[in-house]
């Protein structure tokens, strides 16, 4: 039996909590089968010890079931991760040839309020953080709180009432769960409405793009407030996108709304890397499924929209306390069935990122 043949076996070991195999995200090094021994040798970064245990597990319950293997023999290596790399200061739009310092920036929007957009969003940066880690590249995410007016992000991510440091003229951003984020809810009080006209808003997010130390970063996510107005327009003259992410629920309602933001997105040519459809629907202590809020809608308005649905999240109290608790769902119940969700859309977002066309991260 060829390697080749080994290996598309081995693809049958997804890597824990992840939906990709081993053998895609290229952990397998060798493998081979000699006079009835398989032998496969797997290279991983991780801190977690339960990691490597587990993959040696399945790997030799799927090399048994091989015809022709009698025994098996699977050599892991481990390299632990990384601490990030200090911050550097930020080349957002990659002048004069430069290399971008934010390889890519994702506007993740709606068109309409209550859909749970800063919840996705957090949720997603902390996916794509944990894709990163597992690849040995950690503090590679960032995300940017642009609701001017209703900034959740820093409660739902466990920094409220936390405060930036500043250095100079620039602002350090603050990071936890492996993100890094800025918000304008660092730098308002709680009791201070903001009532502001189109130029300061426009101000701010300038500030929070260029005044604001990312460092280097694969992906800088965006989380937009609802509508198609000044906050918007003002990301799109400042911050070169490279796409951007429309979140929905599945009633009409909502699809609505939000395919008038993607159409925002295709007038200012940004192009729409996917919709996701949140909330679609609810699992009851006895396995049913609801659909609350109608089914379809996401699906219905990618299709609209020349795009793709990116995936489904479902509606669980979990999600909604890890946003309460400061602790999202993917890092507080990163095996279950949401935080799954979010990192299978994670890994379509970057695949979608980084095709032909797209610069490889």
């Amino acid at each position: 039996m060829t390697t080749d043949a080994i290996k598309e076996h081995l693809k049958q070991v997804k890597y824990p909590g992840f939906s990709r195999d081993i053998v895609s995200f290229g952990l397998v090094r060798t493998a081979g089968l000699l006079d009835g021994v398989a032998k496969v040798s797997l290279a991983l970064t991780t801190n977690d010890p339960k990691i490597p245990l587990h993959l040696k597990g399945e790997v030799e319950k799927c090399l048994r079931a091989i015809p022709g293997v009698k025994e098996t023999l699977v050599e892991i290596s481990v390299a632990p991760v990384k601490a990030a790399a200090p911050a550097n200061g930020a080349n957002l739009a990659g002048n004069d040839g430069a290399p971008k310092a934010i390889k890519f920036a994702v506007a993740i929007a709606s068109g309409k309020g209550g859909v749970g957009k800063s919840t996705f969003a957090v949720n997603l940066a902390c996916a794509l953080a944990q894709v990163f880690e597992f690849q040995g590249r950690p503090g590679r995410v960032g995300l940017m709180d642009c609701d001017i007016y209703g900034p959740s992000v820093p409660l739902m991510i466990g920094l409220h009432g936390a405060r930036p440091e500043v250095d100079g003229e620039t602002l350090v951003p603050m990071e936890r769960h492996g993100v890094k984020v800025m918000s304008m809810g660092f730098i308002v009080d709680d009791n201070t409405p903001v009532v502001w006209r189109g130029p300061m808003i426009m101000k701010t997010i300038q500030q929070f793009v260029q005044n604001v130390r990312w460092g280097e970063l694969d992906v800088l996510l965006v989380d937009l407030p609802p509508g198609t107005g000044d906050a918007q327009l003002s990301l799109v003259q400042t911050l070169p996108l490279d796409g951007a992410v429309i979140v929905t629920t599945p009633q009409p309602a909502a699809t609505n709304v939000a395919r008038k933001g993607g159409l925002m997105f295709q007038k200012v040519n940004v192009p729409l890397l996917g919709v996701a459809e949140n909330m679609s629907f609810f699992i009851d202590p006895a396995g049913n499924k609801h659909a609350l809020f109608g089914s379809g809608g996401g699906l219905i308005t990618a299709e609209k929209l020349g795009t793709t649905l990116l995936g489904q999240v479902p509606l669980i109290p979990a999600i909604r306390e890890g946003g309460d608790s400061g602790v999202p769902v993917v890092v507080g119940e990163p095996q279950g069935a949401a935080a799954t969700a979010f990192r299978e859309i994670a890994e379509e977002l970057l695949a979608r990122l980084v095709k032909p066309t797209a610069k490889p991260l």
